[in-house]
């Protein structure tokens, strides 16, 4: 197999084919978790990969279908809610020791997160949905700065103890609600160890072919840790080898569905980058640099037969949307109206004129 096949190979896993009708929340479930600190591009990554609109998947994310929270990596991510307590279980620990360190900063010890968890509890009992800033106004909570890092250290510390989660839009607000208000506590648990195999199993068969320091940098868990987890359902997977570097996949990609010509028009920070240590499948690392920066900002891209070949960006004006492309390199005027037909599927999704610049 070579970097060429892995990335096609991707598309598939990751359901950039449609090859089935899936629901929003189908999808979400599928990847175990999909990054979404940019809520209106992580919109678009589920989208992208269903028939689903704009307004279908707003609505799975107020009505619970789909759960946005911090879990995995100190960022937010959509969760399905038969997911997400077992995945707090296993991640909100390591992920708290970052909001530990940034709330101590500002004079805020467990103890003190703790009482400041049982004031929010209070606020938000009965299905009571408040923006961040109505929950810090109600704490008599000051902004302490431009980025205001408390207020997102307390809410982070919150949403890792299972204690809030995303709730109803309020306009073009995000707002917190209670947990068990929104999504029931599960009967029985999972052992860590169950719960890192069953992690694993669905990184593989949403992200595969991808490699232990692949699952290592999505889920946060250190590589041995990963590795152990792997060596539980090897026989549960495929493997190649390239470079000396294990791929793992579902064992029932199949060919057929694989190879094909394709053109995506993919959000900032998508699953079919952000959740590889290396990338080297999906781009020339020539362009890098304008694909991510160097501290981590991810850009919407342009992917021809999964390889990217471009970024994009969309901005809302009255009556349409307008999209400006740079492509990394020179297309003709026919082959360039081949790749624009990749962003009919956002203009669907959006309900909204599009006009390319």
């Amino acid at each position: 197999m070579t970097y060429e096949e892995i990335s096609h190979y991707r598309l598939v896993s990751q359901k950039l084919y449609k090859t089935s009708a899936c629901l929003p929340q189908e999808i979400v479930k599928h990847f175990g978790a999909m990054q979404a600190q940019d809520y209106a591009m992580a919109k678009w990554a589920i989208g992208s990969r269903c028939d689903a609109g704009e307004k279908e998947i707003e609505e799975a994310i107020n009505s619970a279908k789909i759960i946005r929270t911090h879990i995995l990596r100190p960022t937010w991510h959509f969760v399905s809610p038969d997911d997400i307590y077992w995945m707090l279980d296993i991640s909100a620990p390591q992920v708290k020791r970052f909001t530990a360190s940034a709330a101590k900063k500002f004079g805020y010890d467990e103890k003190k997160l703790n009482q400041t968890n049982a004031s929010i509890e209070k606020l938000l009992t009965g299905n009571n949905h408040l923006t961040r800033d109505e929950i810090m106004q109600e704490l008599g909570i000051k902004k302490t700065s431009k980025e205001d890092f408390l207020s997102a250290a307390i809410m982070m510390n919150a949403e890792l103890d299972g204690l809030v989660c995303n709730g109803k839009m309020k306009g073009k607000q995000i707002t917190y609600a209670l947990l068990e208000e929104r999504v029931s506590k599960p009967i029985s648990k999972f052992t860590k160890e169950e719960a890192l195999v069953k992690l694993a199993l669905r990184y593989f068969e949403s992200h595969g072919p991808a490699t232990v320091l692949d699952f290592s940098w999505w889920s946060g868990f250190a590589p041995t840790i990963c590795q152990k987890a792997i060596n539980a359902i090897e026989l549960q997977l495929n493997r190649i080898t390239i470079d000396n570097q294990h791929y793992w996949f579902k064992k029932d990609l199949k060919n057929e569905d694989t190879f094909r010509e394709s053109v995506h028009f993919l959000p900032a920070f998508d699953e079919i980058l952000i959740s590889y240590k290396t990338r080297e499948a999906s781009f020339n690392t020539e362009h890098q640099s304008k694909v991510f920066t160097n501290n981590g900002i991810f850009k919407p891209i342009i992917l021809e037969n999964g390889k990217v070949v471009g970024i994009w960006k969309r901005t809302f004006k009255k009556d349409h949307a307008k999209i400006e492309t740079e492509f990394f390199k020179e297309f003709e005027t026919d082959k360039k109206q081949l790749l624009f037909e990749g962003i009919k599927s956002f203009e669907t999704y959006l309900e909204s004129k599009i006009v390319i610049e």
